[in-house]
């Protein structure tokens, strides 16, 4: 793991990155943890007023710098505001902290492109969607192009064994049960 995040820290100091931690020791995470779940509040805070969507994907860690370095560009060819890129990127996760006003069309609109790229891009480089927000219904649409139509039928087979009058979080992960 050490020689690892070596590596990944080389990666980042090479594409221009800010500091790079990583931790071993449960107090070490635990203060690197709290950093990231407070970089929430932290960045609605410095924008006041405005709403805040939080997105995220997944790639194999050889081709993270990659993605992040794109979707920089794009956050800035889109004019967006502002969309802090961080997270856990020792296993190619990273998050977007998208700033915008929703009651902007255009705006609206341009967070809309952003997160498609993103999740169109992470997708055909052979990763994920979703790191760990899961899907929800904002991204239910990307499921069978992600895994195929066999899978997603597959998901909802066991979704229907598993609550089959559909009351566990109904409509969302695969869609509609109907």
């Amino acid at each position: 793991m050490e020689e690892e995040a070596h590596k990944l820290s080389e990666l980042v100091k090479d594409y221009g990155g800010g500091a790079f931690e990583s931790a071993t020791h449960t107090e070490e995470r635990t203060r690197l943890w709290k950093a990231r779940h407070d970089a929430f509040w932290a960045v609605k805070a410095k924008y006041p007023g405005k709403d805040l969507i939080a997105t995220d994907v997944c790639v194999p860690v050889s081709r993270l710098a990659e993605i992040i370095d794109v979707t920089a560009k794009d956050v800035e060819e889109l004019g967006i505001l502002a969309a802090p890129i961080f997270g856990h990127v020792g296993d190619g996760n990273f998050h977007l902290l998208v700033m915008f006003d929703s009651e902007n069309e255009a705006e609206v609109k341009q967070v809309k492109v952003l997160e498609h790229r993103l999740i169109q891009r992470a997708i055909s480089m052979e990763g994920t969607c979703t790191g760990e927000h899961g899907i929800g219904t904002g991204k239910i649409k990307y499921l069978e192009e992600e895994h195929g139509q066999v899978a997603v039928d597959v998901m909802k087979a066991i979704k229907r064994t598993l609550d089959p009058k559909n009351i566990l979080n109904p409509d969302k992960v695969v869609g509609p049960m109907r």
